[in-house]
């Protein structure tokens, strides 16, 4: 399995998102330029020019023709895919951390981070078909909980927004009227924040990264814990195969701790776990800093990986992947 080396952001990668129909990848990292690749050669198509700051999170909707971005520099855009150009800026008093389209791309959530007196918030903002008709304001503003608010997704059919940050707290809002419907308990929650949180293809259920070196896996409607996945390394990122029963885990040290590895073995890996038996099955090692970013293809037949070091990874499975016994 020899990874395609994908050069194009000058700085670490923050996220990674393939389109639906698994032909595009697009990458966000701290550079400014959102890109778009093609997922089978990794061969860049193009730039989205016109944030001013990191990029944090991106999501493209369900027909390949819009990309929504978060970046630090206050805003999320809404690009054409195709041609690259801006077609709506949403500001905000504080960075736009996370961006996630509902199923029906009609709205979108966006989360902003705490910044000076603000609180973190959850936005949820309509999506014209029509750039032209497209507004600024929101339908409904949750004020979040202390601390980021790192990631949060639509639940099933639209009705709730799953959301996850620093306070480790795992929470699902009513996306109708704004309201707290339940939260993880501090037993079987995580201990640290939560860094990443990924659903299944089918969004019956959902996987969470966080810094206490762990990922989770947990029930969309119940918030019940199903499984523990744990690891020697804080998680950055986790993603989980629409194909098999496999979840992916990326990680390493803090920033502040690389320069005390060996950096030049590339020891970074992808590890790669049982879904079902919570065992550790293999690893794809490569970057030389931590993994920030992972996503599967929605065939389930590659994977790529998003690092400190500013590459991304594009991995095609050989054959015998799919044999893997335990």
């Amino acid at each position: 399995m020899r990874p395609i080396l994908m050069k194009g952001h000058e700085r670490p990668l923050t996220f990674l998102k393939y389109n639906r129909d698994g032909d595009l990848l697009f990458s966000c990292a701290k550079d400014h330029n959102p890109t778009v690749w093609f997922a089978d050669n990794g061969e860049r198509l193009g730039t989205y020019r016109g944030h001013n700051g990191a990029v944090w999170c991106c999501d493209v909707s369900r027909d390949s023709g819009r990309l929504i971005t978060g970046s630090a520099d206050q805003t999320a855009k809404l690009w054409n895919v195709q041609s690259g150009q801006q077609l709506f800026t949403f500001n905000f008093d504080s960075p736009a951390r996370s961006v996630d389209f509902s199923v029906g791309d009609k709205l979108a959530v966006i989360t902003t981070d705490p910044f000076m007196e603000l609180p973190s918030a959850i936005h949820v903002k309509r999506i014209a078909k029509d750039p032209s008709e497209q507004t600024g304001e929101s339908v409904l503003l949750i004020k979040g909980p202390q601390g980021r608010i790192n990631r949060a997704v639509w639940g099933p059919l639209n009705r709730t927004i799953i959301s996850a940050g620093e306070d480790a707290v795992i929470r699902i809002w009513d996306s109708e009227t704004g309201k707290l419907i339940k939260e993880s308990d501090k037993e079987s929650g995580h201990k640290k924040t939560v860094t990443s949180l990924v659903k299944s293809a089918d969004g019956s259920h959902f996987l969470t990264g966080s810094l206490d070196k762990s990922a989770r896996l947990w029930d969309t409607r119940t918030l019940t814990l199903i499984k523990t996945y744990v690891t020697e390394r804080p998680v950055n990122a986790v993603a989980m195969s629409p194909l098999l029963d496999h979840v992916v885990l990326g990680g390493g040290q803090d920033a502040s701790a690389v320069t005390t590895t060996d950096h030049r073995a590339g020891k970074f890996e992808a590890k790669f776990y049982d879904k079902i038996l919570q065992e550790e099955i293999g690893g794809v090692k490569g970057h030389f800093g931590p993994i920030n970013a992972l996503a599967f293809n929605p065939d389930g037949k590659s994977f790529s990986s998003g690092g400190e070091d500013g590459y991304v990874r594009l991995h095609h499975f050989d054959s015998d992947y799919f044999n893997i016994k335990i």
